[in-house]
């Protein structure tokens, strides 16, 4: 089966500083894969090259949407990223902090919309009836998340937690055949952490989304994933199911600090 997101040979330079150095990494469909490593060892920049933040220095980023040809990506804009079906959280969340809930989730439908400028003027009954669907779409992505309560609330006004899952819903929103969470459980309480881990996996069952997350947080991590990604000073140092990660020396000793005989 073609993987949903292959990545080969991912190389990216700052100058004489190299960020990732020819990194390789495959996604399947139905698949929870996590990418873990020290602070610094390049992970959100990966996130940056394969969804046209960065135009990386080398390597090739190749997708292939269910029921779609393959192609290649690299240095296209986030924008087109997301209009093939890509779509990313961000580490420190990135909320339109005085929209409502709803409004938020909307603006993530707006990469599946139809009406020019001449049908926002006019309001011919083709755009008033799209803007009624991305209204019922919006809520039932709220629903999916749990949200639904917090509808006309703004967003700044949501627990930190449900701010979270707002940025999830707002990604959704997009209709993405494979979601990238930058680090989703940061700041969260260990209840938060847990309705996370569910809702995660309840994405991928109900919606047939894949995902790849980069997250800190190892009990996470290990409860969840299908394979794990290891990097360290940019490079890719391991890869396997949970419990070969968790065994592996080489891991172990970048990851956690410690040394190999310990």
């Amino acid at each position: 089966m073609q993987p949903l997101l292959e990545v080969n040979a991912l190389t990216m330079d700052f100058g004489g500083l190299r960020a990732l150095d020819h990194l390789d990494l495959d996604i399947k469909e139905g698949e929870i894969v996590a990418l873990i490593g020290p602070n610094g060892a390049g992970k959100t920049t990966f996130f940056n090259c394969i969804t046209g933040i960065y135009n990386p220095t080398e390597g090739d980023v190749m997708i292939s949407p269910p029921g779609k040809e393959t192609e290649r990506i690299n240095g296209i804009k986030p924008n087109h990223v997301t209009e093939r079906g890509m779509a990313r959280t961000f580490q420190n969340i990135r909320l339109f902090q005085n929209m409502s809930v709803l409004e938020n989730v909307m603006i993530g439908r707006h990469c599946r919309i139809h009406a020019g400028i001449a049908g926002a003027i006019f309001r011919n009954p083709a755009t008033v009836s799209e803007e009624k669907q991305v209204v019922e779409d919006s809520y039932r992505v709220l629903e999916k998340i749990g949200l639904e309560q917090y509808v006309n609330e703004m967003a700044k006004n949501l627990p930190y937690g449900a701010q979270r899952r707002l940025e999830i819903a707002r990604a959704m929103g997009t209709d993405p055949f494979l979601l990238l969470l930058d680090e989703p459980a940061a700041g969260m309480n260990p209840q938060e952490t847990k309705d996370l881990d569910e809702l995660i996996v309840k994405i991928r069952d109900e919606e047939n989304i894949s995902i790849l997350l980069i997250e800190h947080d190892m009990k996470l991590v290990m409860s969840l994933s299908d394979r794990i990604f290891v990097m360290d000073y940019g490079k890719k140092i391991a890869q396997g199911t949970p419990e070969e990660i968790k065994n592996d020396p080489v891991v172990i000793k970048a990851y956690l600090g410690e040394e190999i005989d310990a």
